[in-house]
Parts: C-alpha cells; sequence; structure tokens
C-alpha cells in the first residue's frame, strides 16, 4: 500500500499510467489530474479540455499531488546533480485479487512510436488493413520512422490499437510528422500538434489538416507515397 508521507505521484501521460493511476486515486480517496501542460506554484497546474481547443486552469487542494504529465511540453531533467533522494522499494506482497494469466508483445524493429523522431500516420482514406500496411510500410521503413494511425483507422480495423495517436492514444512530438490520408479532426490534431514540422498528404484542398501542416501536398495518397519513397531511394 502507498504511505500517505508523499506529497506528490507523478507520471508521463502513458498508456501505463492511465491505466493504473485512477486506482491509486480511488486508494488514495484524491483525484487524478491528467495530462498537464504547466505546473505552477501553489498546487496550480493548466490542463487542456476539448481536445486541446480549451486550457483550463485548476488548483488542487488534496494532500497528495497525483499527477499525469504532457511529456512533450517539459524537457527531461539531466541524470546528474540535484539532491533528490532516490529510495528502491521492495514490490509489496500481492492481494490475490488478481492473477496474471499471460502477455503478448508485439515486437518491432521500427522505433518506439512515442520515442520517434519520425512519424507517418495513416487515415481512413488508406481503405484497408492491406492497403495501410502495403502503401506506408516501405516508406517508414526506409526513412527509419515509426507507423502511426488515427482513430477512424483503428476503429476500421486497418491497424492495430497500439499505434493510435490522438488524445485517446499515443501523443507524439517528432521532428517530422507526415500525415497521410488524415482528415484533421481535433482528436487526432490533439496528439500530433507540438510536432517540429508537419507534412499533410491528402486529395482534398479543403481538409482540416492542412490548417496545422508547415507543408501540404494535395493529391492522390496512393500515387505521391510510392513516388516520394522512389525519390528517396534515387
Amino acid at each position: 500500500m502507498l504511505s500517505n508521507n508523499y506529497q506528490v505521484i507523478l507520471a508521463a501521460h502513458s498508456w501505463f499510467s492511465r491505466n493504473f493511476l485512477p486506482r491509486v486515486a480511488a486508494v488514495l480517496n484524491v483525484s487524478l489530474i491528467t495530462d498537464v501542460l504547466k505546473i505552477e506554484s501553489n498546487n496550480v497546474y493548466t490542463r487542456a479540455i476539448y481536445a486541446g481547443n480549451v486550457h483550463a486552469k485548476i488548483q488542487s487542494k488534496d494532500p497528495i499531488q497525483l499527477l499525469t504529465i504532457h511529456t512533450s511540453l517539459f524537457e527531461a531533467c539531466s541524470r546528474d546533480g540535484g539532491d533528490a533522494e532516490i529510495i528502491t522499494k521492495d514490490t509489496p506482497p500481492a492481494m490475490n485479487l488478481t492473477s496474471w494469466k499471460s502477455e503478448k508483445i508485439n515486437k518491432s524493429d521500427r522505433p518506439a512510436l512515442i520515442d520517434a523522431k519520425i512519424v507517418i500516420s495513416g487515415g481512413r482514406s488508406l481503405g484497408s488493413e492491406e492497403n495501410f500496411d502495403k502503401v506506408l510500410s516501405p516508406l517508414v521503413d526506409e526513412v527509419g520512422a515509426a507507423l502511426g494511425a488515427t482513430r477512424a483507422a483503428v476503429d476500421a480495423g486497418y491497424a492495430p490499437n497500439e499505434i493510435q495517436v490522438g488524445q485517446t492514444g499515443v501523443v507524439v512530438a517528432p521532428e517530422l510528422y507526415m500525415a497521410v490520408g488524415v482528415s484533421g479532426a481535433n482528436q487526432h490534431i490533439y496528439g500530433m500538434k507540438d510536432s517540429r514540422v508537419v507534412v499533410a498528404i491528402n486529395n482534398d484542398p479543403d481538409a482540416t489538416i492542412f490548417q496545422f501542416a508547415d507543408y501540404g501536398l494535395v493529391a492522390d495518397l496512393f500515387d505521391a507515397i510510392p513516388e516520394i519513397n522512389k525519390l528517396i531511394k534515387e
């Protein structure tokens, strides 16, 4: 069990933390403040609501601050220096209310989505799981990118859930983000808007994604992606 001596429990806003921290909040009887964008004094936090369209500033008066943070907005701290004490604690005995059955790990030679410097994401416009892999994978592997997907593509069964980029998926901030056949729904924009350079390819010149792109190409993705891959190889 957690000790009440803790003042702050903080984690990156990830699938892992979102899975167990609500349970921690229930055990401690405190509020969980998720996806914090900015930390101020007196336990005041800024977080995004309505898919990032509104920023809310809130103050927590709980005795223990329980947070997840939007990692792309915080610089990684140095491993050297500082005076914080690191304490290693033994895992408490299991309560035997649940048991571990099995795990399935999807291994890939591609970089992890959250850490990748280049991310190439596909949308529902790819039309099928076969097209998603056939069109995007050659370019992804050629440039050493991570493969992402919109929620619409995941819901349609074109891509696995773990590569979903968006508010309810993975939040990324790569050096280069390429949106292929992505319309630009708020849910998806929230997950990639901190990317340094955004390139959008869509055959609809009025697609919302072009409002967030640094470079846009109005073209059929089934023609454009193979041609881009060919030029890169040359």
